[in-house]
C-alpha cells in the first residue's frame, strides 16, 4: 500500500472532499465492504427495444412481460409444480394485475384460498428477480403502502420451520384485513420493475402509429432508460424547433397513414385551418396518390373523412416542398439541389426532369404553384405555416417530451462493451470513416461527427445559443432528416417527390449508404468498435431503424454475431413486409438473447384468455461465466471508488486526514 500510495499528497484535495461524506475509518471500510459485495452481485438484465413507431399498446405488453424474460423466471421456478395453464394464468396477472383480479372474483368460488397460493407464487417470483439487487435497491423499488411487508416476505422463507408460521400470518392477515388485490397488484408491479434494470430504446419513438405521446408519457415514470435518437424523433424535434420543413413532414406523414391521434388528441394542435384550406384549393382535385393507406393498423374511416384526408395530404405536401427548397437554397453545401423538383417541371406537358432525365407525371395539378416561382408560398400557405409553426413551437406537452428526449438521449451510447445507435456510421466504399462537413464548415467522422451533431441539436433548444447559429442548427434538423450524409438516414436520397408524382418507378430508388452495405463485414465492424473506443471480447453494435426481413429469411444477426439490428418492425405498417412484429434484446447475466415477436393481438385478448405475444427466442451468445456487476461499466466504476476509498483509508491511518467522529 505504501507504494501504491505514495503520491498521495497529490489527492489531498480530492480526499478532503471524499471525506465529507466518509469523515472515519468506519465509515469508509463499510462503504467499501458494501462495493465489494455489490461487484459479486449478477449483472442486471437490460432490455433493448427499436422503432417503436406510436405502438404504444405492444410497447406496453412487451415492457409489462419483459420480452418474455418474466415468463422464462415463472417456467424457472415452477418447472412442473404448475401446469402450463396455471403459469399462463399467472403470468397474466403479473402483466395486467388489476383486469385480471376482476376476472377472477368473478369465476373464483374459493377466493381465499386463490389469494393465499397466488401470494405464495407472486411473492417466489419477487424473490427471485430480486435476487440480482441489494436489499437498499430493492427496498427503493417498493410501494409505500406495502414496503415493510413485502421485505419481510422476500426474505423469510416458508422451508424454515421457525419462520413458516411467521409468513404464513402476514399472507392470512393481508387477505383478512382486504387488502389482498392491492398487495397482488403492488407486487405484481414491482415484479415488472425487477425484472428489468435498464431499457434501452435505439430510437424512432414517434410516427406511424397513434401513440407515441403515451410512449414518451410511459418513459417518463419508467425507473432507468435512455435512448439513441432516431430519424423519426429527429424530426418532430425539429418540428417542436420550429423547423418548418420537419413540421410539414410531421403532419405529412400523420395524414399518410390516416393516423392524427398523437398530432390532435395527443398535443392538441389544430388542423381545421389546413383542413379548411385543403378543401378550398384541392376541392376538386381527386388527389388519388394522397389517399392514406389505412392497412397498417389505423381505424377504418368514411370515404367522406378518407378523401378529406387526401386533400390535407396533398396540401400539406405541397407547402413541404416549398418550405425545403427554402432551406435546401439557403444551404448549398449540402448538395441536396436534386430534392428541388418544383423547379424541374414543365407543368404544359405534364413532364418532370429529374437526374438529367425527363419523367411523366401521374398528375400535373398545382393550384397554388406559380410556373414563374414554383417554390414561393402563397399568402394563404404563408398564413398557415406562421400558424402551424406557433402551434409546434410554443406546445407545453410537446417541449416536455423533447426535453425527456434531450435529458436521457443522444445520438449514441456505449454501455458494457455495446456500441447503440439508430441508424449509420457514413463510411466510405474502403469501409474508412467518411469525414461529413458540419454546420460551422468543418469535418469530422465516426465518433467525433456523432459528438458534434450531438451539441448542434442541443444548441436548437438552448437560449444563450448565438442568434445565428441556432437558426442554422435549427434548419439543420432536416439535413438530419433527410441528408445524403446524415447519420440517421446515410442514402442517396429521399424519394419523396418522386413517389408521389412520378410514373416511372425507377425513381424511387434510395441507394443505401456503405454502412448497410458493409455491416456484414466483421472487420468493418471491429472498426467502427474501434473508432469508438468500445473494447472487450464481447463488445457488438446494436442498431435499429431498417426493418428486418425475416419472412424472407434475413437474420437480424450479421458481421459474424458483431452487429445485431433489431427492427424487426413493431410498427404495424410493416408487418406485411417482415413477416413479423418486431425483435427485442434481452442481455441477462447469462448472455443475450434475441426475441422475435408475432403481432400483438390486444390486452383484452391477454387477460382474457391468457394470450401472450408469441415469441421465439435465438440465443446470440452465451457466456462461459454468470456476468457479475464488476464485468460491467458500474463495476469498473465501482472499482475505482474502491481504489479511491483505499486512499482515503491510508490518508486516515497515516495522519494526512483527520476523522471527524
Amino acid at each position: 500500500m505504501k507504494t501504491a500510495f505514495r503520491d498521495i499528497e497529490g489527492d489531498m484535495r480530492y480526499l478532503r472532499l471524499l471525506s465529507q461524506s466518509f469523515p472515519t475509518i468506519a465509515d469508509a471500510s463499510t462503504e467499501i465492504i458494501n462495493l465489494q459485495a455489490i461487484l459479486n452481485l449478477p449483472k442486471g438484465t437490460e432490455h433493448f427495444l427499436a422503432d417503436l413507431h406510436g405502438e404504444y399498446k405492444s410497447f406496453q405488453h412487451v415492457l409489462k412481460n419483459a420480452s418474455g424474460n418474466i415468463k422464462r423466471k415463472v417456467n424457472e421456478i415452477f418447472g412442473n409444480e404448475l401446469r402450463e395453464a396455471e403459469k399462463k394464468e399467472l403470468c397474466t396477472l403479473i402483466y395486467y394485475p388489476e383486469e385480471k383480479l376482476e376476472l377472477v372474483k368473478a369465476s373464483e368460488p374459493e377466493l381465499d384460498d386463490w389469494y393465499h397460493i397466488t401470494i405464495h407464487q407472486l411473492v417466489r417470483v419477487c424473490r427471485d428477480v430480486s435476487g440480482k439487487y441489494t436489499r437498499s435497491k430493492v427496498r427503493k423499488s417498493l410501494p409505500e403502502d406495502f414496503s415493510y411487508i413485502i421485505e419481510e416476505l422476500l426474505h423469510e422463507r416458508t422451508d424454515d420451520v421457525d419462520k413458516a408460521a411467521y409468513v404464513n400470518v402476514i399472507i392470512s392477515t393481508i387477505i383478512t384485513t382486504g387488502r389482498a388485490d392491492d398487495f397482488i397488484i403492488a407486487i405484481a408491479h414491482v415484479i415488472q420493475r425487477l425484472a428489468i434494470d435498464k431499457l434501452h430504446v435505439l430510437g424512432d419513438v414517434y410516427d406511424r402509429g397513434p401513440g407515441a405521446h403515451i410512449i414518451m408519457d410511459i418513459l417518463n415514470g419508467y425507473h432507468n432508460w435512455d435512448i439513441q435518437w432516431g430519424n423519426h424523433d429527429i424530426l418532430w424535434m425539429g418540428a417542436c424547433a420550429g423547423n418548418e420543413a420537419c413540421i410539414c413532414n410531421v403532419i405529412r406523414l400523420s395524414l399518410r397513414y390516416a393516423n392524427l391521434v398523437t398530432i390532435e388528441e395527443g398535443y392538441g394542435i389544430n388542423l381545421v385551418p389546413l383542413a379548411t384550406f385543403a378543401m378550398e384549393h384541392y376541392g376538386d382535385d381527386p388527389c388519388e396518390e394522397f389517399m392514406p393507406k389505412t392497412s397498417g393498423g389505423s381505424a377504418e374511416i368514411d370515404d367522406k373523412t378518407r378523401r378529406l384526408t387526401a386533400q390535407m395530404h396533398k396540401a400539406i405536401t405541397v407547402i413541404q416542398f416549398k418550405v425545403e427548397a427554402a432551406i435546401i437554397k439557403r444551404h448549398p453545401e449540402w448538395r441536396m439541389q436534386d430534392r428541388l423538383l418544383l423547379d424541374n417541371i414543365d407543368y404544359a406537358r405534364g413532364v418532370c426532369v429529374a437526374d438529367g432525365k425527363e419523367y411523366a407525371m401521374k398528375s400535373c395539378c398545382f393550384p397554388t404553384v406559380s410556373p414563374d416561382d414554383p417554390c414561393r408560398l402563397t399568402p394563404e400557405e404563408q398564413s398557415l405555416v406562421d400558424r402551424l409553426r406557433h402551434s409546434f413551437t410554443v406546445n407545453e406537452k410537446l417541449h416536455k417530451h423533447i426535453r425527456l428526449l434531450l435529458g436521457h438521449g443522444s445520438l449514441y451510447t456505449i454501455i458494457n462493451d455495446n456500441l447503440l445507435f439508430h441508424a449509420s456510421v457514413p463510411l466510405n466504399a474502403d469501409g474508412s470513416l467518411k469525414d461529413v462537413e458540419l454546420p460551422d464548415g468543418t469535418k469530422a467522422g465516426g465518433r467525433e461527427l456523432m459528438n458534434r451533431i450531438d451539441r448542434v441539436i442541443r444548441s436548437a433548444f438552448q437560449s444563450d445559443t448565438d442568434p445565428q447559429d441556432k437558426a442554422s442548427a435549427v434548419d439543420y434538423f432536416l439535413y438530419l432528416w433527410c441528408g445524403r450524409d446524415s447519420v440517421l438516414f446515410d442514402k442517396s436520397k429521399m424519394a419523396t417527390f418522386e413517389r408521389y408524382f412520378l410514373e416511372d418507378k425507377a425513381t424511387y430508388k434510395e441507394e443505401k449508404g456503405n454502412y448497410f452495405k458493409l455491416r456484414d463485414d466483421e472487420k468493418v465492424c471491429d472498426s467502427i468498435l474501434d473508432a469508438f473506443g468500445v473494447s472487450g471480447h464481447t463488445r457488438h453494435i446494436i442498431n435499429g431503424h431498417v426493418p428486418v426481413h425475416a419472412a424472407s429469411g434475413e437474420n437480424p444477426i450479421k458481421a459474424n454475431g458483431k452487429l445485431m439490428v433489431i427492427d424487426g418492425g413493431f410498427s404495424q405498417a410493416y408487418h406485411k413486409e417482415t413477416g413479423i412484429a418486431g425483435y427485442t434484446l434481452v442481455y441477462h447475466s447469462r448472455g443475450f438473447q434475441l426475441v422475435q415477436h408475432e403481432p400483438f393481438t390486444s390486452a383484452e385478448d391477454a387477460i382474457l384468455r391468457g394470450s401472450d405475444i408469441k415469441s421465439t427466442t435465438q440465443i446470440v451468445e452465451m457466456s462461459a461465466h454468470r456476468m457479475l456487476v464488476a464485468d460491467t461499466d458500474i463495476g469498473r466504476e465501482l472499482k475505482k471508488q474502491i481504489a479511491d476509498l483505499d486512499k482515503l483509508l491510508y490518508a486516515y491511518r497515516h495522519g494526512f486526514i483527520k476523522e471527524r467522529r
